[in-house]
């Protein structure tokens, strides 16, 4: 059966450009989101995030006639759910587990308009078990159709789970030249996913069962979280010996087969701070090295801001007639990685923020790839360009390397400099 109505539930960084990669394959995809100005902002033929190319194929697509989107569930052929899995809320100590109220709702929500034959596909990142916990929720509200959980092949519904798997910033390249992992409840399910990926998909689609292809991902991001802990460890540790981090990695780098990673603040974004999370909560006592990987790059961001903290007092030092409120600091870069404007889970958002609150002087944020400051700071400091800050600055804190700071010519002598990425 070919797809020729295709929806995309959920219109954020993955939804919507997939979506729009259907639609520019002259597929009718009708897009869900229960963001009104979402909405809005796609049936005018623009974007409310920032993706290089995405623009260009949403505008065409909609003016074309390929794409709509709406805010309730429409019948289509097939339903790929691409909405957050973020944590329920727990203390401090406690292991954050995942929460599957938007997969739920979801669910529920497409499941009026289900037809026989249709296929159903998850695409958020999700724990093991997830699109199996999907599937009993839609045969839950819908009785008078079968599911793959029951009715194995024969089942009136197809249900797979297929993970994104691409870089903020590369999005639209990626999506068509990654390879995929698809893993249906049933081979049937699964046959029938990659004849949909295909529609765009030019890298290999890759068959396996559903659970493999959640811990695929879960996976993936959780051996780059491991690695970047060791390099943010090792320059905690060089801080302590009065060792350039960066030297010294750069030195080690030169064995054939070494290859660390730069340190950073933190580590921010929806996948890499959240997926490890997802294997620890399934299996607290066997993830020893995930579970400590985390616990490392979660502390990072707070011994930044220590750093921050001794360099307001080294400065109070060094002129005495000055206090705290004629400290002027300056942050540079708010988003989780650079060149995007992505600020979910962004170790220097929570950085900047924990000192803007604490600190009394004029606070100053940069980040090139935002108009506006996110709410969490609005009080706390103003929005400046980079020329602005090197001339209202005492202090410098680099957190992003954004392809603008990385044409910075000279520092001003006179500026403390703390640099957690190395460019300056």
């Amino acid at each position: 059966m070919s797809f020729e109505t295709i929806s995309v539930v959920g219109l954020g960084y993955i939804g919507l450009p997939t979506a729009a990669m259907f639609a520019s394959r002259k597929k009718q995809v009708i897009g869900v989101d229960v963001n009104q100005h979402a909405v809005d902002t796609i049936n005018q033929g623009k974007i409310h995030i920032v993706e290089p190319e995405l623009d260009m194929i949403v505008n065409a697509a909609v003016t074309e006639g390929y794409l709509k989107a709406v805010t309730t569930p429409e019948s289509a052929d097939a339903f790929l759910i691409a909405v957050p899995t973020p944590f329920l809320p727990c203390k401090e100590s406690e292991v954050p587990a995942p929460d599957l109220s938007y997969i739920e709702a979801a669910s529920k929500a497409i499941a009026p308009v289900l037809k026989k034959g249709d296929l159903v596909i998850l695409e958020s990142t999700s724990p093991v078990g997830a699109t199996e916990q999907m599937a009993v929720w839609l045969a839950q509200s819908r009785s008078d159709l079968t599911f793959p959980q029951t009715h194995g092949e024969s089942a009136d519904i197809n249900i797979a789970h297929c993970p994104e798997r691409v870089l903020p910033g590369h999005v639209v390249r990626e999506l068509v030249e990654n390879d995929r992992v698809i893993g249906g409840l049933t081979p049937k399910c699964s046959r029938r996913s990659v004849e949909l990926y295909e529609t765009f998909v030019q890298g290999e689609c890759v068959i396996t069962n559903a659970r493999t292809a959640e811990m695929a991902k879960l996976t993936e991001n959780s051996c780059r979280d491991v690695q970047i802990a060791f390099a943010n460890e090792l320059s905690i540790i060089c801080d302590r010996l009065d060792i350039n981090v960066w030297e010294l990695i750069s030195l080690a780098n030169r064995h054939p087969r070494i290859n660390i990673l730069n340190p950073g603040p933190g580590v921010g974004g929806h996948c890499i701070a959240v997926d490890p999370w997802f294997i620890v909560s399934k299996t607290p006592d066997e993830a020893k090295i995930i579970h400590t990987a985390r616990k490392v790059n979660d502390f990072k961001p707070d011994w930044v801001i220590n750093k921050v903290k001794i360099a307001i007092a080294d400065f109070l030092k060094l002129n005495p007639k000055k206090t705290m409120l004629d400290v002027r600091v300056s942050f540079f870069g708010l988003a989780f990685k650079p060149d995007i404007d992505d600020l979910r889970e962004s170790p220097s958002l929570a950085i900047a923020k924990e000192i803007a609150t604490f600190h009394p002087g004029d606070t100053n944020f940069i980040e090139p790839n935002i108009s506006l400051l996110p709410e969490c700071l609005n009080g706390k400091g103003k929005l400046v360009s980079i020329d602005k800050a090197f001339k209202e600055t005492d202090i410098a804190v680099l957190l992003v390397d954004h392809k603008e700071f990385k044409n910075v010519v000279s520092i001003p002598s006179n500026i403390i400099l703390i640099d957690t990425k190395g460019i300056w």
